[in-house]
């Protein structure tokens, strides 16, 4: 039975939040704010949070630095994940990744289903691994991330959670450096 058992510690993540945006600055940015907010109030710490525009290898770049980090275990991007011309995160993303957790995009279209119908086929929200850092990126809607942390992340998250969650794994991610 899924949920969260009480007998296990709570083990906090190094979260960097990372907004991507040609406008906001972090006085407008509510989805980046909402994440943060999120992430702190169930224990985890803000290890870095930035904004930078709509560019694949500045996004790339940054996702890089943040792998490449020995104080980052997740990263959780914000916006460009639609459609339009603009929207690179996802391909940003792709470059970085080792591997893709796939089962999060369809678990994400579950929760936005619920709550925007069929609209939800327009995001293309991904997660993935790379050098033993965890990487989601979401769209920019204060909603979409609201559901997403709530919805996903917010128990993946948890060491806590049964019958299995990301925290347990993360130790073993980057095990194929490991090997010799």
């Amino acid at each position: 039975m899924a949920g969260l058992d009480e007998s296990r510690p709570f083990i906090p993540v190094r979260i960097a939040v990372l907004t991507v945006s040609d406008s906001r600055d972090l006085a407008q940015d509510r989805s980046g704010q909402i994440l943060a907010d999120r992430l702190q109030a169930a224990g985890h710490s803000l290890a870095d949070r930035r904004i930078i525009p709509d560019e694949r290898e500045e996004i790339a770049a940054q996702l890089r630095a943040w792998i490449a980090d020995p104080g980052v275990d997740a990263v959780i991007s914000t916006g460009g994940t639609g459609l339009t011309g603009r929207d690179v995160t996802i391909e940003a993303h792709r470059d970085v990744y080792e591997k893709e957790i796939t089962a999060f995009s369809v678990a994400f279209t579950v929760i936005s289903m619920e709550k925007i119908g069929t609209s939800a086929i327009q995001s293309r929200a991904t997660a993935g691994v790379a050098g033993g850092t965890y990487l989601f990126a979401l769209p920019g809607s204060p909603g979409a991330c609201k559901d997403a942390w709530d919805g996903i992340l917010a128990r993946q998250l948890d060491y806590r959670h049964m019958p299995c969650n990301f925290v347990e794994i993360m130790p073993r991610l980057d095990e194929k450096l490991r090997r010799k």
